[in-house]
């Protein structure tokens, strides 16, 4: 005897890297536990709404932008994918985590020595909001001030190609060199391009992140757009869990599915290092030169013209961190960057640094990053 398959409405748009990533993880999690039949509109989230009654779903998975009192009155087991304020406390919902995300985009641009910092979002947007408060907050506490682009209100500027003489003039207004975290990968596109508007040169005048990691975007700004990598896909399939549960009988409680970010994808956007002190410089300079090769602290001094004593206290001062930390930071960062960017075995990555063997080095990068190699490179390829 067969057993109707589940029917699940997937409202959630393709057209960008978040919503691509969790649509991925919603098929994992049915190839798995399903198969799920799934109503997908491809023509766009709202035409979908009018077919919907007749096609006796078992539940929804949607962004909370398209809820309609049509969508409502189905009554069925529903996760919202958060992109305005939650209007409905009790059902399930997917949000991503602003104070992490926006502190990795400020750790990134502070650990490349900026000291002039901006955002630019769509400040009628809470989630963009979120992003900007928390970022302003990591770089107060690091002893900056944030500069804040201010969308104009006027319905003319709500077009690009309105917007973006203003959004050069604000850039060219502002102190240099300046690195810039915008909202999304979108708004950084939109930076780069007023940048070149400007006259302004990306990174060594304005260094710019984003957030998404959405290659299609990021790779179409020219130069290459850095960005914050979420863990969409492992999100996506939490959701499927979690809808899979609530069909089979789960009260919805305002249950609550984070996406988090999981590491930087550094590109040409921030490919720079902005330190005035030019012994600090040289020293950093030597540390990134050597990351694979066994490198003292005692090395790092001997490139430049200071004694131990001085260069600690200039690292403290600057990066507010030891010569030994940033050694171990760089590496580290390395390393993860071969794990998400290559296709190379841990072996073979490992073999790449001459500074311990392979137990040393997994030990190394644990230390730093709270997991294996193997679990990490597994984490961010499922992102």
């Amino acid at each position: 005897m067969s057993t109707r398959l589940p029917r699940v409405i997937l409202l959630v748009e393709t057209s960008r890297a978040f919503g691509r990533g969790l649509l991925y993880g919603i098929a994992r999690y049915s190839k798995l536990h399903g198969p799920w039949a799934f109503y997908r509109e491809p023509r766009g989230l709202k035409t979908a709404v009018p077919h919907l009654k007749g096609w006796k779903a078992d539940g929804i998975i949607m962004r909370n932008s398209v809820v309609t009192k049509e969508l409502i009155a189905l009554n069925l087991p529903t996760v919202m994918v958060l992109h305005d304020p939650a209007n409905f406390s009790h059902l399930p919902v997917v949000q991503s985590d602003s104070v992490k995300i926006s502190k990795l985009a400020a750790e990134h641009l502070l650990n490349r020595g900026f000291r002039n910092f901006a955002f630019c979002g769509f400040n009628e947007l809470a989630w963009s909001d979120n992003r900007s408060r928390y970022f302003g907050k990591y770089i107060n506490e690091a002893g900056y001030n944030v500069f804040e682009y201010q969308r104009p209100k006027s319905n003319k500027f709500k077009s690009w190609q309105n917007e973006q003489d203003k959004m050069a003039q604000w850039l060219k207004s502002l102190p240099k060199p300046l690195g810039i975290m915008a909202c999304n990968d979108d708004r950084g596109q939109h930076v780069l391009e007023a940048c070149k508007i400007a006259g302004l040169n990306v990174p060594e005048q304005v260094a710019v992140i984003g957030v998404d990691n959405d290659a299609l975007i990021c790779d179409l700004c020219d130069p290459p757009l850095t960005s914050v990598v979420l863990n969409t896909e492992q999100a996506g399939y939490a959701c499927a869990e979690l809808l899979d549960r609530l069909m089979k009988g789960e009260s919805m409680q305002g249950q609550e599915i984070v996406v988090t970010p999981t590491h930087v994808n550094r590109r040409q956007s921030t490919d720079i290092l902005s330190i005035g002190d030019q012994q600090v410089a040289a020293a950093i300079r030597y540390i990134r030169s050597n990351a694979k090769n066994k490198i003292s602290v005692d090395s790092v001094v001997m490139e430049t013209s200071l004694g131990r004593r001085s260069l600690e206290k200039r690292f403290k001062d600057i990066l507010n961190r030891s010569i030994q930390q940033e050694i171990r930071r760089v590496r580290v960062e390395l390393i993860e960057q071969m794990l998400f960017e290559t296709n190379l075995t841990i072996a073979e990555i490992t073999a790449n640094f001459n500074f311990a063997d392979v137990e040393h080095i997994a030990r190394y990068f644990r230390k730093e990053k709270g997991m294996g190699l193997r679990e990490y490179r597994k984490l961010i390829r499922h992102c």
